[in-house]
């Protein structure tokens, strides 16, 4: 069939059909680009490819161009590459995996040493992943490291981490609680335990975890407060959480247990010590020590002897001291000579100041401890002078103080009633040394208030003080309204101390004495409830004296001895006679005696009477005595005492809870002050 003129003409003019529509889409596409932004182009290209694809129909014979195949590698060295870089991949992969496992089960430190390895191996962008850095963020707060937390975040900017939210507030997180370990740890090295304690309840508010040295830190601050309740939580949660028992938390609560007058505990805690170093052997012997079990203390000491390790200038320090309350002194020489031996001989503390004075002299070198080690000897047995005259030959040997020294020094002065001096002293620290009174400072010169009997002053001193007031300030002021019988000041002080430390026992013995003095027996009563509520009992005074290396030891009315006859009436005997010196015996209505009521009828057979009487019997005229006394001496003995050593010519050394009593010649070196 021919085709018509008409369709003829419909066909040939379809080529320059096809070119209008195709000029039309092109003319259109372009419109679009212009129109469009630049983050558009990649979707027209899109368009205008499969534009060109749809008019290229299989009728005009167009069809798109293919993409050339990249070309293979013409050498082998590119695979090697490629193939190292994998294995790398995977390997980092792993041990991302393993980092990860390790802070799951909280081994903090170890996944960090992991990390060291993936540092050094990774560069370009996602090395780590982000559940490994989420990981390592945790590791770092666990661990409380400084240094592993900066050389993450580095490595994260390093490697152009993309932070997101989440990433970020945790980076932020872990910088956070390392500056609350610094400020924790720097408010109880300041002796503000309270502000101390209080920063980790915020820490741990906000983040429900904290790092062993976080705990260690908090621990100090709770056995500086005596809170035993506080100390048992936190080891509550330590082992909830738990976290290794390293030597810094196991030290910190055998030091918590001990201070809080928990030893049973603390002890228990040292049993379950995996390794005994000779800083947890050092803890829980000072522990006993603090609470006045120096027998317990000195069996400690034997047994970490038999363990073989290896002990320090702070072990040899401690037993002198238990030697020291247990007058004994061939203990005392034994230790020296292991002092002796590791060079440390200036640590030699035996009450005899003579021995300990030629020891310094002989020293080669002197540093800022042996000073500081002699001034508080002499502040200890009451030789105030000579305490201030070696803190001035300190200073002209250019030898800076510290506050161990301020403290030492204002000691002496406040054992010895130099009030100028300790005025002046006192003075120096903040305006020549800068160094800024820390509580202790304040006890010392609220010493010296109260011996001048400036009570009210002394109060003063104490509400206006830079800082909550600590214990040892109102034991301070207590003492002083003991000896100058201000009996509503001293209930004040008492009801303070039994508020500050309520685990402590002497506080209970103060306030009972303070009720019944005062009549109030309902009072009294209540101590006694409280006191059996929380299974603490009082115990009876006791005194140790050593006679041919043998410790004695002598309670209240005591009657074991198997020479007690004799005892009894040798101290009759001398009763007789200082009575006829004008001695008589005090009335019940003196102040705060620290011994129980039991003992208050009968002060004639106190065991520090006992153990007195019993060395005049058992050494020859002229030698001295060394009485030990575990609580404080109470007036009446303190008196009698002072007669004794005056009828006999004898040089009576007392080591009570609060001092050394040098009695001489019917004085003592405290002054009737203690």
């Amino acid at each position: 069939m021919i085709p018509s003129a008409q369709s003829s003409a419909s066909l040939s003019t379809l080529p320059s059909a096809i070119c209008r529509r195709r000029q039309d889409s092109r003319r259109s596409t372009e419109k679009e680009i212009a129109n469009s932004s630049v983050s558009d182009l990649p979707l027209f290209r899109r368009r205008i490819s499969l534009r060109v694809v749809k008019c290229g129909s299989v009728e005009s014979g167009l069809y798109p161009k293919p993409r050339r195949k990249p070309a293979p590698a013409t050498t082998g060295e590119l695979d090697t590459e490629q193939k190292l870089a994998t294995r790398s991949s995977k390997e980092n992969w792993g041990i991302c995996l393993q980092i990860e496992k390790l802070v799951f089960f909280k081994r903090y430190h170890e996944a960090l040493e992991l990390f060291e390895i993936v540092r050094a191996r990774v560069c370009g962008d996602h090395a780590v992943g982000r559940s490994t850095y989420d990981a390592l963020v945790s590791a770092c707060i666990g661990a409380g490291s400084s240094r592993d937390a900066k050389l993450l975040f580095h490595h994260m900017l390093e490697t152009s981490f993309e932070f997101d939210q989440y990433i970020r507030n945790r980076v932020l997180l872990m910088h956070n609680p390392i500056s609350f370990n610094i400020m924790i740890s720097g408010l109880v090295d300041a002796g503000d335990h309270e502000e101390a304690f209080k920063l980790f309840l915020l820490l741990w508010e906000e983040l429900s975890d904290a790092s062993s040295r976080t705990f260690a830190s908090a621990l100090r601050a709770v056995a500086g407060l005596g809170r035993a309740f506080s100390g048992r939580q936190l080891h509550a949660c330590i082992i909830k959480m738990g976290l290794p028992a390293d030597i810094f938390i196991s030290c910190a609560l055998i030091d918590m247990y001990s201070k809080c007058g928990s030893i049973a505990e603390a002890h228990w805690v040292f049993d379950e010590m995996p390794e005994k170093t000779v800083v947890g052997w050092n803890t829980i012997i000072a522990g006993y020590a603090l609470h006045g079990y120096s027998e317990e203390a000195l069996d400690v000491y034997y047994e970490m002897r038999r363990s073989g390790v290896k002990m320090d200038h702070f072990t040899y320090s401690i037993i002198i001291r238990i030697c020291a309350r247990l007058a004994s002194l061939e203990h005392a020489k034994q230790a020296h000579a292991g002092l002796v031996r590791t060079g440390l001989a200036w640590i030699f503390k035996w009450g005899r100041m003579e021995d300990a004075r030629n020891l310094f002299d002989k020293m080669p070198r002197r540093n800022l401890i042996s000073w500081n080690a002699l001034i508080g000897g002499y502040a200890n047995h009451g030789q105030g002078k000579e305490a201030v005259a070696m803190f001035e030959q300190m200073l002209r040997a250019d030898m800076a103080p510290n506050h161990v020294t301020y403290l030492a020094v204002l000691s002496a002065c406040g054992y010895s009633g130099l009030s100028a001096e300790g005025w002046e002293i006192f003075e120096l620290m903040t305006l020549k040394h800068k160094i800024k009174p820390r509580a202790m400072h304040y006890a010392c010169m609220i010493e010296l208030l109260g011996r001048d009997g400036l009570l009210d002053d002394a109060l003063s001193l104490i509400r206006g003080a830079p800082f909550a007031p600590t214990a040892n300030m109102w034991a301070a002021l207590l003492t002083a309204c003991r000896i100058h019988k201000n009996l509503e000041l001293g209930k004040l002080a008492a009801e303070k101390l039994y508020g500050m430390e309520p685990e402590k026992l002497s506080n209970y013995v103060v306030l009972l004495n303070i009720y019944y003095r005062s009549g109030r027996s309902d009072e009294a009563a209540k101590v006694l409830e409280t006191l059996k509520r929380k299974g603490l009992s009082l115990h009876p005074a006791s005194s140790w004296i050593e006679i041919k290396k043998q410790p004695y030891r002598f309670l209240f009315a005591d009657k074991s001895h198997p020479q007690r006859d004799e005892i009894y009436g040798r101290l009759d005997e001398l009763m007789v006679q200082i009575a006829a010196m004008g001695y008589s015996q005090e009335e019940k209505s003196s102040l705060l005696p620290d011994v129980g009521e039991h003992e208050e009828h009968l002060p004639r057979y106190h065991s520090e009477k006992l153990a007195v009487v019993y060395g005049l019997m058992s050494t020859p005229e002229g030698t001295s005595l060394q009485v030990v006394q575990g609580h404080r001496i109470c007036s009446d003995c303190h008196g009698v005492i002072k007669l004794i050593s005056r009828i006999t010519g004898r040089h009576i050394v007392v080591r009570d809870a609060s001092r050394f009593h040098h009695f001489k010649q019917g004085s003592c070196s405290c002054g009737d002050y203690w």
